[in-house]
């Protein structure tokens, strides 16, 4: 994106992700990177924000025909102002089984992660993304879990 961009360790686990189901949700906090994030690993696939009300609008009212204006694979950022879509989502993974189709990102509303669960179970990678680790702020590569083992510091140096 810019060249302040700092690449978040996440970003490997979503391409993972993607590579293993048809869509992949990054839910957390507001004003973490979630979008940022997302619009750098996704640049170039579609992209619509549901932010925008003639967009929600459509989303919500005709979800039957929103792929078709916005087909996958495709970037829909804040999905929790439309969980209409969901249903919609399920039915293109299922019929077309593509990997990677849907990239999604929005907060962890209770009924929007309820939503996720019922309709797109087996079907959906979920990362919970938080604010910037240590490790990231300062460039740091390495981003295996802390364990505090001889192994681990090893690696770590």
């Amino acid at each position: 994106m810019t060249d302040s961009y700092i690449k978040r360790h996440a970003e490997r686990t979503v391409e993972k992700l993607s590579k293993m189901f048809g869509a992949v949700l990054v839910a957390g906090p507001r004003q973490v990177g979630k979008t940022t994030m997302l619009r750098e690993i996704t640049k170039n696939i579609g992209y619509v924000t549901l932010d925008d009300k003639i967009v929600r609008a459509s989303a919500v009212e005709q979800s039957g025909t929103f792929f078709k204006d916005n087909p996958p694979p495709v970037f829909v950022d804040e999905i929790q102002k439309a969980p209409e879509l969901f249903e919609q989502i399920k039915m293109f993974i299922d019929r077309d089984k593509k990997k990677g189709q849907f990239f999604m990102c929005g907060s962890q509303q209770f009924k929007m992660m309820k939503g996720v669960s019922e309709s797109l179970a087996g079907r959906i990678g979920l990362v919970t993304l938080l604010g910037f680790s240590l490790r990231e702020k300062c460039g740091i590569e390495y981003d295996a879990p802390f364990i505090p083992t001889e192994e681990y510091f090893s690696k770590r140096q």
